[in-house]
């Protein structure tokens, strides 16, 4: 099953993105190979900006929340459809700087960011900073006060909701290292804090409770508590909180069993809360930011390797081993995620071989996905692997002293390279 509506089949039995053929993008850019649609990547923007300007009257701006795919293409595709920008490193904010966007629409996340960064940040002239912890907080204001800048800050918290996610993207919970505790009184304290330093303005709360998520309910709660939050603090402070950031965390489907919402649902949905929770409460309606990453780049993308050895053990399992690995989706060896994956020479014929698909590392547990049902691979056949614009390239490595693959980004039929594939020499480019 084809998981995506950018890709299609053509009369060769071939699979296609963006009306490219993959086979021949496997010839002309080599494999491993990621490639991107650019067009679903717009026009998922476009929807969430519309559903902003639907469901909030335009007083909102969704964020991409660039961890799930960060180059300068991306930075600059997302400012030209009017997104904020989500970063969470000296590195992302960067990237993001160098590919000219702008400043003032990046919001500056991190549990545990460095003094350089916050200095960069502030010399940057970022306009939001979210807070994780006290000790980030008094470092903010001490900088900030020495170049003469007051500095915008969010402060995150837990509102305490378990998304149902794996737990290594669960956030939004007590026992995570982000953020502040509602239930512990720890987020008030942070409040208490920032209004009393001089040299930041305390202008929004941002929560953020999980990664693939299915369900809308969560969402719906966790705004109900974080406008209760915002009702708290200016009760007890006279601080009118002007700005909330709802996260991201919108799933996307990997297999046929998954079941994302329609992401304008999600908006409609949680936006009828907001605003009756609004009246409720006596509060004026925030600016509302939103961070998705995944749901924007995360179907759009599929990677291309090329079928090696294949190796049959009678009555255990068929290792179909490809150029690639976890050197470029590291996914399944930490989440043990599901992927659709497809001989793109091959897509118009039954998926009905059992597999395990193997990468080339020297690690037993380089595997991309186990006891999948694919067409019957051959050596020198072109296998892709569905919905990984999202967490692959960014958490690429170069375990094994392996290159990173190429990005491709296709748009009308039109193939471009926007990340060069890595040679030898970069690898060795900064030893001694």
């Amino acid at each position: 099953m084809l998981v995506s509506d950018c890709l299609n089949t053509n009369t060769l039995g071939h699979l296609t993105i963006g009306g490219c053929d993959t086979i021949e993008l496997a010839q002309t850019f080599g494999t491993p190979l990621y490639v991107m649609d650019e067009d679903k990547i717009r026009n998922t923007c476009k929807m969430y900006r519309s559903s902003i300007d639907k469901y909030y009257n335009g007083k909102g701006m969704p964020l991409y929340a660039s961890k799930a795919f960060s180059c300068k293409e991306i930075c600059r595709i997302a400012n030209e459809e009017k997104m904020g920008l989500d970063v969470v490193s000296g590195g992302e904010l960067f990237t993001a700087l160098t590919a000219g966007f702008p400043a003032e629409h990046i919001h500056f996340h991190g549990n545990n960011k460095t003094p350089d960064e916050i200095s960069f940040a502030l010399q940057s002239n970022v306009g939001h900073i979210i807070v994780d912890n006290l000790t980030e907080l008094q470092t903010i204001d001490s900088m900030a006060a020495k170049m003469n800048k007051i500095a915008d800050i969010t402060l995150r918290i837990k509102p305490g909701i378990d998304a149902h996610t794996h737990e290594f993207i669960r956030t939004g919970q007590i026992d995570s290292k982000f953020g502040f505790a509602l239930e512990t009184g720890e987020a008030m304290e942070a409040v208490q804090s920032a209004v009393q330093y001089k040299n930041v303005n305390l202008k929004g709360v941002h929560c953020h409770i999980g990664s693939q998520i299915f369900d809308i309910q969560p969402f719906v709660l966790a705004a109900k508590i974080m406008l209760g939050f915002i009702k708290q603090i200016k009760d007890e402070t006279g601080v009118v909180i002007q700005e909330l950031n709802l996260g991201g965390g919108f799933g996307i489907k990997y297999v046929s069993s998954d079941t994302p919402v329609a992401y304008d649902k999600y908006m409609e949905l949680v936006a009828e809360t907001v605003n009756t929770r609004c009246k409720e409460l006596g509060l004026d309606v925030p600016f509302i930011f939103i961070e998705p990453g995944r749901s924007i780049v995360g179907e759009a993308g599929i990677t291309l390797y090329t079928v090696g050895a294949i190796k049959k053990i009678p009555h255990v399992r068929t290792y179909v081993s490809v150029d690639g690995g976890m050197g470029d989706n590291p996914r399944y060896a930490l989440y043990k995620s599901n992927y659709t994956s497809v001989v793109a020479n091959k897509a118009t014929l039954p998926a009905d071989e059992k597999v395990t698909i193997a990468g080339k590392c020297c690690e037993s547990g380089d595997l991309i996905q186990e006891n999948t049902l694919i067409q019957t691979a051959e050596v020198g056949d072109t296998l892709a692997v569905l919905s990984t614009g999202a967490y692959n390239y960014s958490m690429s490595s170069n375990y094994n002293r392996i290159p990173k693959p190429a990005v491709v980004m296709v748009h009308n039929g039109n193939p471009r390279i926007v990340v060069k594939r890595e040679t030898y020499e970069d690898i060795i480019r900064n030893d001694i």
